[in-house]
């Protein structure tokens, strides 16, 4: 928006010349950051007074950690304020003709409202379960899938007219178009290296990595700052790898495919990096508010959408290595829980309690400690995942 006004200005008078700086990625990232940390940080408390007005206070479980019990009524669905800091922020900032922040924000605030209408009926509707696991699979599936298909030929066309000319011819060949190499999956620490997908197969891949993302996210947070500053981390170096491909000549340098339009991404990630961090402040140790799913579940999803048009998933399963693990944890825990059960008749446990980060509390571990421990992991593999970059 404000990139619109600038250029507009521009054509005016000479005098407004010195608006040229709005032109530059890297400064329009940096504004959107600083807006959406300020909005977040003066927002934030009015925010907390109204959830708890509307007492929107987290439930705790019965049969979850003793020690989380006290935390029993803390505001939650603090996520709808980092959703409005991005998207008011990005919308500032951003190329508003960009087809790639755009479907970003629609996949973002669609899977919000998912966990938005789940967290309602869990809190004030006091329906324990909230939305049924097939009633919310089912709703991120089509936003998912709807996602994917829009991706496959977005990413291949360099234009929206181009991107409907693509999907009418394959639609006329039978469903039987060849995808360019861009579209394929790129293996990190490799030059050049990409294996074709083909349409179904790069579609049903984006599928899984926004859906199982915005999962991973979710099991995630369940400590206090846990899994916000991660996200904050991870998206910001995807911030880089989006900067890169939208650049002709970066990504030539540095054998990257390049997909004009991907680095106005990098506004995103900056809002997404500067409303995390404004939530941090509330929501560390003792948290004042938790995000809900309605920030955990858009939060993840943001990240999946990203990492597969700047064609990043493998890096991101190494930067979000903290999210993987949470998500096996829970798999692996359910399925020998289940395969004992039905061998010796009783269900046995590898952790101590799932997802992770409560077995290390089980272990001994102070709450914060594992969630700062967590956060230096995730530091370290972001800059394993950074140097991708380069050693390849």
């Amino acid at each position: 928006m404000l990139l619109s006004l600038a250029q507009w200005l521009q054509t005016l008078s000479p005098e407004w010349g010195f608006l040229r700086v709005f032109q530059y990625i890297t400064f329009r990232a940096l504004m959107a950051a600083m807006t959406a940390l300020l909005m977040g940080l003066t927002a934030g408390p009015w925010v907390i007074r109204r959830l708890s007005a509307l007492k929107i206070g987290q439930p705790v479980r019965g049969y979850g950690m003793q020690s989380h019990l006290a935390k029993s009524g803390t505001p939650t669905m603090g996520g709808v304020l980092i959703l409005l800091c991005i998207a008011i922020s990005t919308l500032l900032w951003f190329d508003l003709s960009n087809r790639f922040v755009w479907i970003v924000l629609v996949v973002t605030l669609g899977f919000g409202s998912i966990g938005w209408v789940d967290d309602w009926r869990k809190v004030v509707n006091k329906d324990p379960e909230g939305m049924r696991s097939r009633e919310k699979f089912f709703w991120q599936s089509m936003i998912g899938l709807l996602a994917a298909l829009y991706l496959v030929f977005s990413i291949s066309e360099n234009s929206n007219m181009r991107v409907l000319d693509l999907f009418f011819r394959w639609i006329i060949s039978g469903f039987d178009v060849s995808l360019p190499p861009k579209a394929g999956l790129f293996l990190p620490f490799f030059k050049e290296v990409s294996y074709p997908l083909g349409i179904l197969g790069f579609v049903i891949m984006t599928y899984l990595v926004i859906v199982g993302a915005s999962n991973a996210v979710n099991l995630t947070d369940g400590l206090d700052g846990l899994a916000i500053m991660p996200v904050v981390m991870v998206g910001s170096a995807l911030g880089v790898f989006a900067y890169v491909t939208g650049s002709s000549v970066y990504s030539k340098y540095l054998i990257f495919p390049y997909i004009p339009g991907s680095g106005e991404l990098m506004i995103f990630c900056a809002a997404m990096a500067g409303a995390g961090l404004a939530f941090l402040w509330f929501n560390t140790h003792p948290a004042q508010v938790f995000m809900g799913d309605v920030g955990a579940l858009a939060l993840g999803a943001a990240l999946g959408t990203i990492a597969v048009i700047v064609r990043q998933e493998i890096v991101l399963a190494i930067m979000g290595g903290i999210f993987v693990a949470e998500v096996l944890s829970v798999m692996l825990q359910v399925m020998y829980f289940k395969y004992t059960k039905k061998k010796y008749g009783e269900g046995r446990r590898i952790l101590k309690m799932a997802p992770l980060h409560h077995h290390f509390e089980k272990s001994g571990w102070k709450e914060t400690q594992v969630v700062v421990r967590f956060w230096i992991i995730t530091m370290l593999l972001c800059l394993v995942g950074l140097s991708t970059l380069k050693l390849r």
